[in-house]
């Protein structure tokens, strides 16, 4: 198997799926996130890895926004949003937290693959990755990738393409972006 070849199916599969998210749902979440006073983020493994880049792309476009666990860390209050990254919607630690910000009137939004799943009790709003996760429920789009790969890939465009769809809405001058980039490098 050649490079040529694999990179043309991983990319297939991620415009296959990022195709099939529900545009309404994610305006829904565009619209949370812009309600929203402070952004706090939560997942595990590699779901959190692509969940700190979209809190740094979204803190880009000037967006308060803070990932469970970091050491500066703000208390969260009922004028804030949690986004938790969970594909099965079944991860213990992102559970506990998203119960705990409801215990604090925060909004919860969730991105997973499995609508029907323990994390529905506490999110305000959902937006569906429909892709394959470790319940290998029906419905699922398939993948050749090892394990939850595609839904992490997903996740990460899907937040740089929320971060497109503030940038025009808000008809904000891409070079002065740069204000906001780390400049401590």
């Amino acid at each position: 198997m050649n490079y040529n070849q694999v990179q043309k199916e991983i990319a297939q599969e991620i415009s296959n799926t990022l195709g099939q998210v529900d545009s309404e749902s994610v305006a829904g979440l565009v619209e949370e996130i812009k309600k929203a006073e402070k952004v706090f983020f939560v997942g595990v493994g590699r779901v959190l890895l692509s969940l700190e880049a979209v809190a740094k792309r979204l803190a880009h476009l000037g967006i308060n926004t803070y990932v469970v666990g970091q050491i500066t860390e703000p208390a969260i209050t009922e004028k804030d949003l949690l986004i938790v990254g969970s594909g099965s919607g079944e991860s213990a630690f992102p559970l506990i937290i998203a119960k705990k910000a409801k215990q604090y009137k925060a909004r919860v939004a969730h991105i997973g693959a499995n609508p029907n799943c323990s994390m529905k009790e506490f999110s305000d709003h959902f937006v569906r990755i429909p892709v394959s996760t470790k319940l290998q429920l029906p419905n699922e789009i398939p993948s050749v990738q090892p394990m939850t790969s595609l839904f992490e890939q997903s996740l990460l465009l899907l937040g740089d393409s929320i971060s497109l769809m503030l940038i025009r809405e808000q008809n904000i001058d891409m070079p002065s972006l740069w204000k906001y980039h780390a400049n401590l490098e």
